[in-house]
Formats: structure tokens, C-alpha cells, sequence
């Protein structure tokens, strides 16, 4: 079966393609050329017509009408129900585009709507809803593979990027934040660090620069956090790298650092309405809400030293809210997931086999935490929240790595595994076909951290009571995983016992 996808898209995002006057974003433009290489569907709701219809200029509302004839209408969409004679023109026309994703009727929606996305995160639909760059990095991954380079966040001090302090990167900082250029020069003068990523080109493209405070002041209310914090005072991903995982690598460089600073929370100062995707972004790594500071919203997590007590709390919200804390206790299952090594390296970049503990501690960090893997084990027994021992094989024959399951499916038509990975692993159009030719088992899972000591297959054999060749995900015993810890070296900073 061919990989052939079908994407909606929203009124925002077809008046520009309709629009020959307007020049085309570089992301939008690469976007339809992709879709165009893939033979994947760009189709249109027929709640736009309406929408366009409300147009009082009747010169635009007639050309886009007639323009709008050029792409395919959505089939026969069912009615949404969530529409109510108090709902808006507006909020009708937005609920029936996102309804019928709900439906099924599409894979993925693109739009650059933030209220959409708001509805889309509320009725768990947000997995399948796109932006142009997140959208256009999703195509990319799987027609243009082999162009795509891995990431790569260093942390550097902020007065190495004085120099840029000029450039177009800064703008939108300028105008949400008065006095930004000075508070930015007289905070390098103080030795602040930041963790900064740059693009193909050796531009900056991302920033986040951070600190770590003990009593600070953290809202309106005068609230004061207990011990060490780590604040992530700027936070900015450029339009042109967005989709690339980067909110999520430099979340992945904050909870190393706050786990070997000893740091018991985290937290963010975010205007909720321009950061509505990193506010989205931090929900799901178990930030909270904590009231407002200045007019921002303040976001905290909790990051206590030792792991607590799972309260009743479900393994995998266990693992949201305590991150990269997690439950290995007789309520959830271990498994050994064999991996082979080309595959392995794609996954966790990262991966050194003598690098320290959770993950590598040099200045760089190499992929996102959130992660999937495609095999066709014969296991349909994993569930949210069960535990992933990684196993190298061929060249290392040991576990590496430790993950936590977010999700477990057994698919085979292409296009729907294609969706479901997209934000994790850029799997190529063709390895997601072959796979494909037969049940599939999708895992989603997140990474936490590479063992320290890797523990081999003798080891297995030796120690911790695993028998027989690693060929296939196997489940094992609480005792054994609790061996293969032992033998790994690993300490409980990261788990309940």
C-alpha cells in the first residue's frame, strides 16, 4: 500500500496559496512542493466556502470563490455537533474543520489558527494538528531524509552572542520586552549561559538562556519556590527551524542540568498568547500553572531530588509530571527491546557508551525526548507508562538506554504510521512502506536517560537471569530488571521504588 496522505487545510492557510499577489512563505511554498512529490491530498472544508462568503469585500470574496475551485473539496464531512445557535460564524466554521479531523476524514490539519489549536489540544486531537513549519518537516522527513541533520543544542555564555545582539533573531524579543538589549548586556556582564542552536548556515536560530535562583519572587502573588530553581528566563524558536524539535532538545538540556544542579524546580515566564505552542510544549513535561507575573503566565515544575510516591498516579502521568522521574514498580511492565545499531544511532544520537549519567554531559545534546520506534515483534502487551530497556545489538550486544512507553499501536496501513510518527522519528516514505507490508508495531515512547555503564550480553546471561539470544522484544521479572540496574550501576534518583 502506497503512503499517501491527506492533509486539510484551514481558511488561514489557503487565502495565501490562492493569493498569486502574495508572495509565499518560504515554509508554505516548500510545503506544497512536497505534497505535490509525494502525491499526498491538500483538500479544503466545505465550512470555507461559507467562511469566505462572510467576506464584505466582494472583489476578494469573488476571487477567492473562483480560486478555490483549483482544490479538492472534502467529500461529504459529517455536521459537527459541538455547534450551538450562540456559536459564532467564526467559531462554527473552525469547530467543523476540526470535527471532521475527528472524524477521521483527513490524517493531519494544518493551520496557523491558534485557537484551533487550542480546541485541538482540549479534545486530544493536538497530535494531529500541524503548523506550516511543523508540517513542511514532517514531508521533508519522509521525501528528503538525507538532507535532514540531527540537531545539535550547545550552551554557550550569553556574551559570546553579543555580537548578534544586532540581527533580525532579536526583533520579536525587542517588542515584547522593552529594554531587552540592555537587560540582555547586563546580564552577559553577570557570566549567564545559554543553550543556543544554530542552523545549516551557522545562523542563530534558537536561544534559551537560563539561570538558577534560590528565593527569587516567582509571581504576582509573591510566592516564593523552595531551594535551588532553575529559571529558563528567554525562550525563542525562529520561525524558520520550527518543527525541528527544539523547544523540546533545550527541555531536554534543562532537565540535565536541573538533575546535576540538584535543582528542585524549574520554571518560565511565558505571554500566553505568542507562546502558546511552548506553553502546549511544557504541559506535556508536567509544567503547571502557578498564577502571573508582570502579565505573563508563570509555568513550574516540579523536580524533586528523590522520586516520590506515586500517590495513585497512572505510570505515564507519573512520568509527565516527575519527568525524567519514572515508576518501576510491580505495577508496570519491563521490557528488553532489541535494536539494531543503525537504528540505535538515529534514535540516540547522543548515546556514548562512557558518557555519565542522563544523557551526555559535554555542551551538546543531540535528539528529542520524545521518540518512536517500528518493529514487528510479536508482543501486543505493552501499555502507557511500561518500561524499555534498550538493547544495542551486533556491535555492542548490551543495553544502553532506559524509556518510557507513551503509546503502543499495532498498525499497517502506512499512512496512518506515518501520522502517528511524525513528530518523533523521521522514518523515509520507503522504510515506513516496507514496514508496513505487515502488522506493525508502533512505540511512542520517551527517552530518559543512557546507562552510565551499559550492561552487556554476558552480563544478561551472567548476572541478571536473561537467557537465550536478545532477538525480539521480550518481557522480563522485577528481579531482573532490578539485576540489570545493579549491573548498569544505576542509582534510584530517577525512579520509585
Amino acid at each position: 500500500m502506497a503512503l499517501r496522505l491527506r492533509f486539510l487545510l484551514d481558511t488561514n492557510i489557503l487565502i495565501p496559496l490562492q493569493d498569486s499577489y502574495q508572495v509565499l512563505e518560504p515554509n508554505l511554498t516548500d510545503f506544497v512542493r512536497l505534497a505535490g512529490v509525494g502525491g499526498h491530498q491538500l483538500l479544503y472544508h466545505p465550512a470555507t466556502i461559507a467562511d469566505f462568503r462572510r467576506d464584505t469585500d466582494e472583489q476578494r470574496r469573488e476571487m477567492n470563490l473562483h480560486r478555490l475551485a483549483q482544490y479538492s473539496q472534502l467529500d461529504n464531512p459529517a455536521r459537527c455537533p459541538w455547534n450551538t445557535p450562540e456559536t459564532t460564524a467564526n467559531e462554527a466554521c473552525d469547530n467543523e474543520i476540526l470535527y471532521a479531523l475527528e472524524c477521521d476524514a483527513v490524517h493531519a490539519l494544518v493551520t496557523e489558527d491558534r485557537g484551533i489549536h487550542g480546541k485541538a489540544r482540549t479534545r486530544g486531537l493536538s497530535d494531529r494538528v500541524y503548523t506550516i513549519q511543523m508540517a513542511q518537516y514532517w514531508l521533508r522527513g519522509l521525501h528528503e531524509p538525507k538532507q535532514e541533520v540531527l540537531p545539535n543544542i550547545e550552551d554557550v555564555p550569553l556574551h559570546s552572542l553579543t555580537p548578534s545582539l544586532a540581527t533580525d533573531f532579536f526583533d520579536s524579543l525587542r517588542e515584547g520586552y522593552a529594554g531587552f538589549d540592555e537587560w540582555f548586556r547586563r546580564t552577559a556582564r553577570d557570566d549567564r549561559r545559554a543553550w543556543v542552536y544554530r542552523d545549516e548556515h551557522g545562523n542563530l536560530s534558537a536561544l534559551c538562556i537560563y539561570t538558577v535562583q534560590n528565593g527569587e519572587v516567582l509571581n504576582d502573588a509573591k510566592e516564593c519556590l523552595t531551594g535551588d530553581a532553575l529559571k529558563l528566563c528567554t525562550f525563542k524558536v525562529g520561525e524558520k527551524v520550527r518543527g525541528r524539535k527544539i523547544g523540546e532538545l533545550f527541555l531536554k538540556a534543562a532537565f540535565r542540568y536541573a538533575t546535576n544542579n540538584a535543582c528542585e524546580h524549574l520554571f518560565i515566564h511565558a505571554d500566553a498568547e505568542r507562546h502558546d505552542y511552548l506553553l502546549r510544549l511544557l504541559e506535556d513535561f508536567g509544567f503547571e500553572e502557578r498564577g502571573t507575573y508582570s502579565g505573563d503566565l508563570v509555568m513550574v515544575k516540579t523536580h524533586p531530588l528523590s522520586a516520590p510516591e506515586p500517590a495513585g498516579l497512572p505510570p505515564l502521568d507519573y512520568a509527565r509530571r516527575y519527568f525524567p522521574h519514572f515508576r518501576y514498580d510491580a505495577d508496570v511492565q519491563k521490557f528488553i527491546v532489541p535494536i539494531l545499531p543503525e537504528y540505535h544511532e538515529t534514535l540516540f544520537p547522543d548515546y556514548s557508551p562512557h558518557q555519565g549519567r542522563l544523557f551526555n554531559p559535554s555542551n551538546s545534546v543531540g535528539n528529542a525526548i520524545k521518540l518512536a520506534y517500528l518493529c514487528h515483534a510479536k508482543t501486543t502487551a505493552i501499555g502507557a507508562g511500561d518500561v524499555l530497556l534498550f538493547y544495542r545489538t551486533h556491535d555492542e550486544m548490551s543495553v544502553t538506554t532506559i524509556g518510557i512507553v507513551d503509546k503502543f499501536k499495532v498498525l499497517q496501513d502506512p499512512a496512518e504510521i506515518a501520522s502517528l510518527v511524525s513528530r518523533r522519528t523521521v522514518y523515509s516514505q520507503e522504510e515506513i512502506e516496507t514496514m508496513a507490508k505487515k502488522q506493525t508495531k508502533v512505540i511512542l515512547f520517551r527517552s530518559v536517560e543512557h546507562l552510565s555503564r551499559p550492561v552487556s550480553y554476558a552480563q544478561l546471561q551472567r548476572e541478571c537471569g536473561v537467557a537465550g539470544p536478545i532477538q525480539s522484544i521480550r518481557h522480563i521479572h522485577d528481579d531482573q530488571f532490578s539485576k540489570v540496574l545493579t549491573a548498569a550501576g544505576w542509582k534510584s534518583h530517577s525512579s520509585f521504588n
